[in-house]
């Protein structure tokens, strides 16, 4: 019998077994010595005891931490007391009669067990000892289910899996391409894809109908902690469905992999909110909906107030914006400054605070100080009682709500009000089609240049452009994107009009996408999709708040692999095979 290191129970007292993996821990009593032995599904305790083994306690007598060794022994019931209710194989202990050294192992640079906090450059340099601690182990079984329960509900729907290449042509997508020089063809460049965007479209005109794919994709942009060069989507597109046919499609998806991942039952249909709505009420267009604290609209108490600054900005077209907190106004006053110094930088010039204290409310600016009428018609219009704190920003609409988004998450955060292992997925819908670029004074496509605007829009894309709402989606959790799509294109001349507007002209156009306007004058179906990050979705369902602990070898911020030192210097041999050489830098 050769089980797993996390297989044995009780029942199998009295079994003959082998046993192969690491020396986790090893402890020595003096006359027994006791090894938990550890793979990947678990730890067994090993015991050698030298009355009944003399040459496997010897051995036993020379293992280090994370020696791989092959045990063969017997199943015995721990003595009564000493059983681990922590582990699953607690109950028992196998009887070592044979041990082999199968190989050693170095002092290790840290510690694998739980709770150690290790500095993450050393983690990733030595990424294959990180892998093994049991947090980073259970993150991997963990992406390893989504996949399957990824590829049983797409199955399970009448999808296909097709595989798009990774040697494709540069186009403007947004980021910067990683550029493949070609050997073959001296001078011409692959791209590295972005995205499968323009092969899953043209595999919809070619009758796929239903198609997936869980892809890597590339993207040479400056990183952050939750993005890295390379990663992984769930890619998903559809012919003849509009999008109320299909968002219901990817939310059974969604409610599949949470149920087989995390026995999780999330409630169906999802919330839809539109982009202006998400905005208006969370300040943000990618809402955290597991508390409340809504943003209420206060401009029109403000539009004949004495108080100039918030009648200025209401007169100007801006809005006063309202977060009631409840039960903060304990907050102390250094707490207050703090805050409105977390607004002045997220771009707000000021924000004017109101605790509703039992003697009086107490605020920055004197208007709202004491009884005063506006104070109590504010408090009234936010529902505010005593204790709570409120907090106010006039400004355009699109920074006030964004700076007050961001403090509502942050003292949610603070204040404890997120409840632990609670998921609320919704959808963001009718975001506008194109917005405005100041820098480059062009129209830029708000998701990508295939997106679909909505059929009353057409018409407004060659006369009014910016009033234009595409057929676009994100999906969002817990305050995080993990999916974004949309319905396409997929009539040559509204995507001819669309390159127009963005400023790619007909040669260009044909130069970059020809393959794609020309696939469209041969039937191509209405079609969409979306695509969904399967980096984020498994570091939420994991509970970690970076991506690089779900990715087996990630990169830095800067791009680099610590483990295998890339990029690296290539020799001059294989730069002049691909008639490329390099310039020095200047100093």
């Amino acid at each position: 019998m050769s089980p797993t290191c996390g297989e044995l129970r009780g029942g199998d007292a009295g079994a003959a077994v082998t046993l192969m993996g690491w020396a986790f821990r090893r402890r020595d009593h003096g006359g027994l010595i006791f090894v938990d032995l550890r793979d990947r599904e678990g730890v067994t305790q090993c015991v050698f005891n030298p009355a009944t083994g003399a040459e496997a306690h010897a051995a036993a007598g020379r293992v280090r931490g994370e020696y791989v060794l092959a045990v063969r022994g017997t199943v015995q019931a721990r003595p009564p007391g000493t059983a681990n209710p922590q582990l699953p194989t607690g109950e028992i202990e196998v009887a070592v009669g044979e041990v082999r050294i199968l190989n050693e192992s170095k002092p290790l640079p840290f510690h694998l067990e739980e709770g150690v906090e290790v500095d993450e450059a050393v983690r990733l340099r030595y990424r294959y000892l990180d892998l093994r601690r049991p947090r980073l182990l259970r993150n991997f079984l963990l992406r390893d289910r989504v996949y399957q329960a990824v590829r049983a509900s797409l199955h399970a729907a009448g999808f296909v899996e097709v595989e798009t290449p990774f040697l494709t042509r540069s186009t403007p997508e947004g980021a910067r391409d990683f550029l493949v020089p070609s050997r073959l063809a001296r001078g011409h460049f692959y791209a590295l894809p972005q995205s499968p965007q323009l092969f899953k479209q043209i595999l919809m005109v070619a009758g796929l109908e239903r198609y997936f794919q869980i892809v890597r994709c590339f993207r040479d942009e400056d990183l952050r902690r939750d993005r890295q060069p390379e990663f992984t989507q769930i890619d998903i597109e559809t012919a003849f469905l509009d999008r109320d046919d299909f968002l219901p499609i990817v939310e059974g998806m969604i409610v599949e992999v949470f149920q087989a991942v995390r026995g999780i039952a999330l409630p169906r249909p999802f919330p839809r909110l539109g982009w202006d709505e998400a905005r208006a009420r969370y300040g943000s267009d990618k809402p955290d909906l597991r508390f409340g604290l809504e943003l209420a609209d206060c401009s029109d108490l403000f539009r004949d107030a004495a108080f100039e600054v918030f009648a200025q900005a209401v007169h100007a077209g801006g809005v006063v914006k309202a977060l009631r907190v409840p039960g903060a106004g304990g907050l102390s006053r250094r707490d207050l400054d703090g805050l409105v110094e977390e607004a002045k930088g997220s771009g707000a010039r000021g924000m004017v605070w109101v605790r509703l204290a039992e003697g009086g409310p107490q605020a920055s600016v004197a208007l709202f100080r004491g009884d005063s009428a506006l104070t109590r018609e504010l408090a009234a219009r936010l529902g505010a009682q005593p204790g709570d704190l409120l907090l106010l920003v006039a400004d355009a609409f699109p920074l006030a709500a964004e700076v007050l988004g961001r403090l509502r998450a942050g003292l949610a955060a603070r204040l404890g009000l997120i409840p632990a292992d609670l998921f609320r997925p919704c959808w963001v819908l009718d975001f506008p089609l194109l917005e405005w670029s100041e820098e480059e004074k062009r129209w830029q496509a708000m998701h990508h240049p295939f997106t679909a605007p909505r059929d009353e829009d057409v018409e407004l894309l060659w006369s009014e452009p910016g009033r234009v709402r595409a057929k676009a989606y994100d999906l969002v959790l817990n305050g995080q994107e993990i999916g974004g799509g949309s319905i396409r294109i997929h009539e040559r001349r509204l995507q001819q009009r669309m390159f127009e507007v963005l400023g790619i002209g007909e040669t260009e156009a044909r130069a970059k996408f020809g393959f794609l306007l020309e696939a469209l004058e041969y039937g191509a179906p209405p079609h969409g999709g979306i695509a969904l990050g399967l980096d984020r979705l498994v570091a939420i369902l994991a509970g970690t708040d970076s991506i690089r602990d779900v990715i087996a070898f990630p990169k830095t911020q800067k791009g680099t692999c610590p483990l295998t030192e890339a990029p690296a210097p290539v020799s001059p041999a294989q730069l002049a095979e691909l008639g490329l050489r390099v310039e020095a830098e200047e100093e």
